[in-house]
């Protein structure tokens, strides 16, 4: 019996993913010199049919904080797993680009409950080189409308959301960003991206300052396509209402078009 037990499990760690599960399992290699020589895995939903020729929207979904590890399966929370319900994937055909961040890590090295921003690292972080290496095989190997390539996130997923769109907005044509920060010096790189924000008003894990004063700027500096959603009385947990039928950002992201342009994230 323990021989059949073993068997069993060996039989189930190494039976792959069909093609038609919701969340396939995909991987692109470390860098050069890591430590770490495994593959870096990450989930995938494509759309529930793919239609010779066409090209459908992907939406690269960054998890929080209590999602990081190394099991590649607890950043499908929240956003990806309502994605990849069948009316979900019927209403909204496209493909969900889910990375998950190594714990102890983020995906921007700035502090989360400061109520003043920190300045944009000079280079994204490991985390986020690697959703951009993901992006790319992605962008490279499936049927992907370039124009509608979309970006949103969560808490420290949220941060990271403000990073990536901030070094490259061009890449975007919408993004849904939720309690979480950035650096208000990079609004004037943000004035053409559609953003809607969410931040609950009694948020005491990162202060609702943080979006209040990022959307400021971004209308500062002549942004009109930015529209910031408080919550009262709501706490962290605003992705709740943000990824809401009755918050509408789904349906509103889903709109957003952008012509694609030459240094969009293509493979090498």
């Amino acid at each position: 019996m323990p021989h059949l037990a073993f068997f069993l499990l060996l039989l189930l760690t190494c039976t792959p993913i069909m093609a038609d599960e919701p969340f396939e399992i995909r991987s692109i290699p470390r860098s050069a010199g890591d430590d770490k020589q495994q593959p870096l895995a990450y989930r995938l939903v494509s759309p529930a049919k793919i239609e010779p020729g066409t090209k459908y929207p992907l939406v690269l979904f960054l998890h929080g904080a209590g999602e990081r590890g190394e099991d590649n399966a607890r950043q499908l929370k929240y956003f990806p797993e309502q994605m990849a319900k069948d009316a979900q994937r019927e209403k909204y055909p496209c493909f969900v680009l889910a990375a998950q961040c190594p714990a102890g890590k983020q995906w921007v090295n700035v502090p989360w409950g400061d109520r003043v921003s920190s300045r944009l690292p000079a280079e994204p972080s490991e985390p986020m080189q690697g959703v951009i290496s993901m992006l790319r095989q992605t962008l490279d190997e499936q049927p992907v409308d370039r124009s509608r390539v979309y970006l949103t996130g969560l808490s420290m997923g949220r941060y990271g959301s403000w990073d990536l769109a901030s070094r490259y907005p061009e890449w975007f044509a919408a993004a849904i960003i939720v309690c979480g920060g950035g650096d208000e010096q990079q609004a004037a790189r943000l004035t053409g991206l559609p953003i809607r924000v969410f931040h609950g008003g009694a948020d005491t894990v990162v202060p609702t300052e943080r979006s209040r004063s990022m959307v400021q700027a971004i209308q500062d500096a002549g942004g009109s396509q930015i529209e910031y959603f408080e919550l009262p009385g709501v706490g962290h947990n605003s992705w709740t209402h943000a990824y809401s039928d009755a918050a509408g950002a789904i349906d509103w992201m889903f709109t957003q078009v952008r012509q694609p342009i030459s240094n969009q994230p293509a493979g090498n």
